[in-house]
């Protein structure tokens, strides 16, 4: 049995780095925020002293010129641009139409298009919804947890994987935008029926915060989107005072960099939390001082780990201030540029590499736990917090 969030990224955008959120570019971050000088800016050139700066320099010229060639001829620019990207061994280069990219700032805004139901595959390949967004669409129209879906646009949906129904749901085939409808077919029990609905610009649920016995809090980042940071500095504050902390970070595919590091601000006093080079220049990332440097922490990771939750999860490791709990990280440490090309569509490319405190090279290799649990991950990380303190 399987089972996806029905506003998860769809397909089509999880085939990149940036529009899975995974580390969505150190340059976009900084551009948003303005802490970004314009030399940051795509086009930008740089001695080589990696050897990698003249490789990305030749690769956004050769995309750019295989999309600028395409339009003189009256043929995709954007068709061009991806046999231009695939030829240059960019693992985590991509090619995104206008449409895609719009999407992408949105979900980084902690936004998505879509109804505001979730579901899961039954072992008999039908769709069950197994939750309703108060509020959405979805709700408004009376559907309801455990209800079949069974067709979507006239689409049956049986046996499909989730990530296709998703976008179905969302449109996607079409770039669908806020209102426009979607006609769902559904089924209750024995009855059956079916319903139009619009979609809507609804805000995700990245920070979630519980608590276990013993006064422990658990900070669960679905993502670093807009605000993430923030969200979970309040929870560390609200926490009761001494008490232990679970950072959950599982599956966590990355976000806004800047956002990771006020995260990372939450929890140090100041100081390094990675670096990072681009087109061969050297960068830093430093926290916030005034973080809660004390508290007893661990943070779960695991394969889903990625880019952003990956350099939390380092800094936090190579700082001594949490303990890793769970199985390798992902290894996504690559920092991608957007550059915008003649039809509107956006080239994201890499131009270099993050790295821990210490030096550490994340990509390719992932970060290794402290401690190594691939079962009863939470339960190990309530007895790590009690041999600290907790």
């Amino acid at each position: 049995m399987s089972g996806r969030d029905l506003f998860c990224q769809p397909r089509r955008i999880r085939r990149g780095a940036a529009l899975t959120l995974v580390f969505a570019s150190v340059l976009m971050a900084g551009a948003a925020t303005g802490s970004l000088p314009e030399t940051d800016r795509p086009g930008r050139k740089t001695p080589a002293d990696t050897g990698r700066s003249t490789a990305s320099a030749h690769t956004h010229e050769d995309v750019a010129q295989a999309a600028q060639e395409a339009m003189a001829a009256g043929t995709s620019p954007m068709e061009a641009a991806e046999r231009a990207v695939s030829r240059s061994g960019d693992r985590w280069g991509a090619v995104y139409s206008p449409g895609e990219y719009e999407e992408f700032e949105e979900a980084l805004d902690g936004q998505y298009t879509g109804v505001g139901l979730w579901a899961r595959r039954g072992g008999d390949g039908r769709i069950e919804v197994t939750r309703v967004r108060s509020g959405s669409p979805a709700a408004a129209a009376g559907i309801r947890k455990g209800d079949r879906l069974r067709s979507v646009d006239g689409r049956k949906v049986d046996g499909r994987p989730v990530t296709d129904v998703v976008s179905l749901l969302r449109g996607d085939a079409t770039d669908a935008a806020a209102g426009t409808p979607v006609r769902l077919g559904l089924e209750r029990g024995t009855r059956a029926w079916q319903l139009t609905v619009r979609r809507a610009l609804l805000s995700t649920d990245s920070v979630t915060v519980r608590s276990l016995a013993g006064g422990i809090t658990v900070i669960r980042i679905a993502a670093f989107t807009k605000g993430s940071g923030d969200a979970v500095r309040t929870a560390v504050r609200q926490a009761p005072a001494g008490a232990g902390i679970v950072l959950d970070l599982r599956g966590n595919s990355g976000g806004l960099v800047t956002e990771a590091v006020t995260t990372a601000s939450a929890f140090l006093d100041g100081g390094l939390v990675a670096t990072y080079d681009v087109e061969g220049d050297e960068r830093a990332l430093h926290a916030e001082p005034g973080g809660d440097s004390t508290r007893p922490l661990v943070a779960l990771v695991d394969g889903g780990t990625m880019s952003a939750a990956e350099l939390l999860t380092g800094a936090l490791q190579d700082r001594g201030r949490a303990v890793v709990v769970g199985s390798r990280t992902f290894g996504k440490g690559s920092v991608q540029m957007p550059s915008r090309l003649p039809d509107g569509s956006v080239a994201e490319l890499t131009v270099g590499h993050y790295r821990t405190p210490s030096g550490r090279g994340v990509d390719g290799h992932g970060i290794t736990p402290d401690l190594e649990v691939e079962r009863q991950v939470l339960e190990r990380a309530e007895t790590v917090l009690s041999g600290l303190g907790q």
